[in-house]
């Protein structure tokens, strides 16, 4: 049976599946503003814009125009200068979902970590008590 869900976007009522997470309404207007989107950057002059210049010329959402570069739909080795936010604290990336700070903070507390385990573990082996009857 077809699950029913409201729109994020607009509260209007529409049948979910894996294709879209938006009702029909609002996804051909996302279309459009993809459309709009890819034929400003795909000008020549126009390839090395600034994400701010994007949404200036363009009008459409700078969260919609991540959602088209997160998505796969906008490449970015074709325009050097665009790019998305990390993950954690905004700082505009390339790739993955964290730059490289965040990663290098998230690598090290995981490093912490599994010392600290190591040692507690080698903690619980040197207390080990054991007896003998005789």
């Amino acid at each position: 049976m077809a699950k029913l869900a409201n729109c994020p976007k607009c509260g209007d009522l529409y049948v979910v599946n894996n294709l879209r997470d938006i009702c029909q309404k609002c996804w051909k207007q996302e279309e459009g503003d993809y459309e709009t989107v890819s034929q400003f950057i795909r000008k020549k002059q126009n390839r090395t814009a600034q994400m701010d210049e994007v949404v200036e010329a363009t009008g459409v959402e700078r969260s919609l125009i991540y959602k088209f570069i997160k998505k796969g739909r906008i490449k970015l080795a074709q325009f050097p200068n665009l790019g998305y936010p990390c993950a954690k604290c905004g700082t505009e990336i390339r790739e993955g979902k964290l730059c490289s700070s965040c990663l290098g903070e998230l690598q090290k507390g995981l490093k912490s970590l599994e010392a600290e385990e190591e040692r507690k573990q080698e903690l619980t082996r040197r207390q080990r008590t054991y007896f003998s009857e005789k």
